[in-house]
């Protein structure tokens, strides 16, 4: 990684640049109407003893990229997964080290914490991504599938 760039933990003035970053990954975007969830939500992770979530910053202070990191149990695994939802470089800080980086720390931690194994989610057009993650020593585990669910009528959310 280009020292002029750094690794740090999440913060919660982080929000808009982790927001605007995971819009290029495909989540949804944070709008007038879902902000204060969102932004209460991503508060509460960067907390979690559970999570680990980092960004890196470049010279002039600005959130290039972000990566969240995920302790969770498993069924019939002793150890810990440690698990990535999200990995983004914003594109004009790409090939610069900061993904690699990102993934070392991640690495760091899960081995600290005991953990078995570290896993992450990439979509199929992440070509560029996977490389990457090949030579980090990663291997495709798998697929996933995702269907969107309606909330049950007449029930309150969480309930």
């Amino acid at each position: 990684m280009r020292s002029s760039n750094s690794i740090r933990a999440a913060r919660g003035d982080d929000f808009e640049a982790v927001a605007t970053l995971l819009e290029k990954l495909g989540r949804a975007k944070v709008t007038p109407e879902t902000r204060d969830h969102c932004q209460a939500l991503f508060r509460q992770q960067i907390v979690d003893p559970n999570a680990h979530h980092m960004v890196a910053v470049n010279a002039d202070g600005e959130v290039v990229a972000f990566c969240s990191l995920v302790f969770r149990p498993r069924l019939n695994h002793v150890r810990e997964e440690a698990w990535i939802p999200d990995l983004i470089v914003r594109e004009a800080s790409r090939r610069e080290g900061i993904g690699r980086a990102l993934l070392g720390e991640a690495e760091e931690r899960a081995a600290a914490r005991g953990c078995a194994i570290m896993t992450l989610e990439s979509s199929y057009e992440r070509t560029e991504a996977h490389q990457l993650y090949r030579r980090f020593g990663m291997r495709d585990g798998g697929r996933y599938f995702i269907k969107q669910v309606e909330p049950a009528r007449g029930r309150a959310r969480g309930s």
